[in-house]
């Protein structure tokens, strides 16, 4: 029976790629149960995009915007999808060196009922058409994220152009490097990712930010009011990423046991955590706490704890969401000031400034001394270090690429729609259909 060695999220990789062999020699177990949640996981990553995400940014859009935000939500996670069987998978964990994958999967090749892909457990495997499911997920809602950066005036097949070169060349080569044990260079180096904060998160709030650079701001912007057009969608789709989010999380952990459970029980904690951070800090600055920045807390809080929720004890928990609600009321404020970048929805305010904290606070709270399950010589300084390295390189890797890959596009279709569509709106000028009756 063939078996292949397809590591996922998790620091646990390092025990798994050393008893590779020991494993080799028994034939492994596949249980029913950890097959049933990694079908179930894998389902509600779905759910955080498709209805999840796209509603939380299509009620921050303008009325005449929302249907165009939907569509580019669900188009591009659709193209991923595809594109991932086509040849992401293989180039992110079809073998290779420490940088990226081989072809030797091409559209699933050697792929079968029969393969399998290893956990987080010496002898237990997951049928290798589970994780394949499981991690295309992940990287649909990646590419996805970073539309809401330039939402409302950017062309739909440059949406689609961008997202193709970008999964290709910044998503793969990063999930590669921090998820691919033991080969992969950020993971050989020591770095902890457990479920993304430095592949999903930091990597799509980079190719935001450069995306409000590249394609431009919004008519009006900065000097008349472009309000959410329906806070009550933005609520829905944060509760339905909340929800997602374990499969997203817990998920990662790869197999139904109490690693599992640590996962869902910090996602659970460091989401509230965020949620009140983020409300009181508007409550103290603002006078008022606002529906739309609690919504926007329980994300900083999702996003924060991703890297960090398989390793960290639950209140390390609580402090990663509550430092990350908090900040990143600075991050879709302050901060934003500073960049000058219509970031539209705050795709880098909250994924990339909270990314980077739930990255950098990782190489902290995984500490045995403060309720983590790292080794007992496991330094703090040194894995800040090694956590510090994985979001610089994953800053400028996503930048760069970012750049070159919006610069392809708009001299191929262009990257902004006419002023007079922008004004008009993109539901009717760009698929011909409007939300609302009028």
């Amino acid at each position: 029976m063939l078996r292949t060695l397809a590591l996922a999220p998790g620091p646990a990789m390092a025990l798994l790629a050393g008893s590779a062999g020991a494993q080799e020699a028994a034939a492994p177990i596949v249980d029913k149960g950890d097959v049933a949640w990694m079908l179930t996981s894998t389902l509600l990553v779905l759910l955080m995009t498709v209805p999840g995400l796209a509603l939380f940014y299509g009620g921050l859009v303008r009325s005449k915007n929302v249907l165009s935000v939907l569509m580019q939500v669900l188009a591009v996670f659709s193209l991923i999808v595809l594109l991932w069987v086509a040849y992401g998978y293989t180039l992110a964990f079809g073998g290779g060196g420490a940088f990226i994958g081989t072809f030797d999967k091409l559209f699933l090749s050697g792929v079968t009922k029969e393969t399998l892909s290893a956990t987080f457990t010496a002898g237990v495997s997951l049928p290798e058409y589970v994780f394949v499911a499981f991690q295309s997920t992940f990287a649909g809602i990646t590419g996805a994220l970073i539309v809401g950066a330039f939402a409302e005036r950017i062309k739909f097949r440059a949406v689609l152009l961008f997202s193709v070169l970008w999964f290709t060349f910044a998503y793969l080569p990063i999930a590669h490097m921090v998820w691919y044990g033991p080969d992969g260079w950020l993971f050989a180096k020591g770095a902890i990712d457990f479920a993304g904060g430095t592949v999903v998160h930091i990597n799509a709030g980079v190719a935001g930010l450069v995306g409000a650079y590249l394609v431009g701001r919004r008519i009006g912007y900065g000097r008349e009011a472009l309000k959410p057009h329906n806070v009550t969608f933005t609520m829905i789709g944060a509760s339905l990423l909340w929800v997602g989010w374990f499969g997203f999380n817990a998920g990662s952990n790869l197999e139904a046991t109490a690693g599992a459970a640590l996962a869902f029980l910090n996602t659970l904690l460091a989401t509230a955590a965020a949620a009140l951070a983020w409300s009181l800090v508007e409550a103290v600055v603002k006078g008022k706490p606002s529906m739309l920045g609690g919504a926007s807390g329980v994300v900083a809080g999702l996003v924060a704890i991703t890297p960090a929720c398989g390793t960290v004890g639950p209140l390390g928990a609580i402090a990663i969401g509550g430092t990350a609600g908090a900040l990143c009321v600075w991050g879709v404020t302050g901060l934003k000031r500073l960049l000058r970048a219509d970031d539209a929805l705050d795709v880098f305010g909250v994924h990339g400034l909270g990314g980077i904290i739930g990255a950098l606070l990782t190489g902290v709270f995984t500490a045995p001394s403060l309720g983590g399950t790292g080794a007992a010589d496991f330094s703090i300084a040194h894995q800040l270090g090694v956590q510090a390295l994985s979001v610089g390189v994953t800053v400028v890797w996503s930048a760069v690429v970012s750049v070159i890959a919006f610069l392809v596009v708009r001299a191929v279709v262009g990257l902004r729609v006419a002023e007079d569509s922008e004004r008009e709106g993109l539901d009717i000028t760009s698929h011909g259909e409007s939300a609302y009756e009028s």
